[in-house]
């Protein structure tokens, strides 16, 4: 054992003993070489920053990133909430000539207009209330560099038109001055919105749109690219495993497909958040189905009432599903013993759910 034995059988020992030993071995080998595959791909899939994917359109962002990362055109990434667009901006800028020079981002949806303003172009000391000394805006602090504007899609009309001045004069005027300063800065911008509804009802400007959307990227939804759910799952249990010191390093095929199931509103970002709260509440180094029961959406409703032994039926079932169809734990939840409920599994005559 020292040396590297996974077991030893004392002499004399039954034909069963080696096979159950043997069996043993096989799955810890399987488990050791799933880990040890999944962490190769991981990598040598994640190629910029945390980028984790191996679907064909993670596999056209990655292509196009190198691409797009040589010249100064403005870009704009389109996609839903949490799908990753700061973290392709960032892969973006960090491919670029300007990756030695300031990556800055900012959230336009959290500033009202007034302090996005003083934000991005600076004002002078004693201009307003609480101006106590000047201050350089990030359109001046970042030049060289990357402006990064999240949710660009939620600037008022007056803002698009000082930013579009700026990105065709590239000089800016601090608040309360009145000496224009050059500036150089590429541009990426992000958005969650509809900007065409937003040029048809006139809250966002087309100039405005055309000017930052030069090039556009649009980052696809987890549930469009659910063949990477395994490798962000092994990615984020390494992350928080080292950052709680837990050590849970696996996810049950089961759970896994149910995670696979789920739609991921929330995308990229949810699925960090649900693996995150699984591996803090864990109470072993293996996650299952009922770690992640508090992601089951709600039932759709009934056309009828279920029956009595329906409802036994399905909630045996779940209950089988959540301890993996370990029936010694199973018949401990239920509390019934486990004849019994080998007896209602036949009687129901229940299967294991691929």
């Amino acid at each position: 054992m020292r040396i590297g034995a996974s077991d030893y059988l004392l002499k004399p020992f039954k034909p069963d003993q080696l096979s159950l030993v043997m069996e043993r071995i096989s799955h810890q080998k399987k488990l050791l070489f799933e880990h040890n595959y999944l962490k190769g791909r991981l990598e040598e899939i994640t190629r910029f920053d945390n980028i984790i994917g191996q679907s064909p359109p993670m596999e056209d962002i990655f292509n196009l990133i190198p691409e797009v990362a040589q010249s100064d055109s403005s870009i704009l990434l389109i996609g839903e909430t949490g799908t990753g667009k700061e973290l392709v901006a960032k892969a973006i800028h960090a491919k670029s000539r300007r990756s030695h020079l300031p990556f800055i981002a900012i959230n336009c949806g959290a500033l009202q207009d007034t302090l996005l303003e003083s934000e991005l172009f600076g004002h002078q000391k004693g201009v307003f209330t609480g101006a106590t000394h000047a201050r350089k805006g990030f359109l001046e602090v970042v030049s060289g560099g990357t402006l990064f504007l999240d949710e660009i899609g939620e600037i008022s009309p007056k803002m698009q038109i000082d930013l579009l001045r700026v990105l065709e004069e590239k000089k800016i005027t601090s608040i309360g001055s009145r000496e224009p300063v050059d500036v150089d800065f590429r541009l990426i911008s992000a958005t969650s919105r509809d900007l065409g509804k937003g040029i048809t009802d006139g809250s966002f400007r087309e100039d405005f749109f055309y000017r930052i959307n030069v090039i556009m990227i649009d980052i696809p939804s987890l549930k469009k690219r659910k063949e990477d759910i395994p490798l962000l799952i092994q990615h984020f249990l390494e992350k928080y495993g080292h950052e709680t010191t837990k050590q849970v390093d696996r996810v049950t095929r089961n759970a896994t497909e149910l995670l696979k199931r789920y739609d991921w509103p929330g995308n990229v970002r949810e699925l960090e958040n649900a693996v995150e709260r699984a591996v803090v509440l864990a109470q072993s180094r293996t996650l299952g189905i009922k770690d992640f029961a508090f992601l089951r959406s709600s039932p759709a409703p009934l056309s009828r009432p279920l029956s009595l032994q329906e409802v036994e039926k399905q909630h045996i079932q779940q209950i089988l599903e959540e301890y993996n169809w370990n029936v010694t734990q199973a018949s401990k939840a239920l509390e019934i013993n486990r004849v019994t409920l080998h007896k209602k599994i036949k009687r129901f005559n229940l299967e294991r759910r691929v």
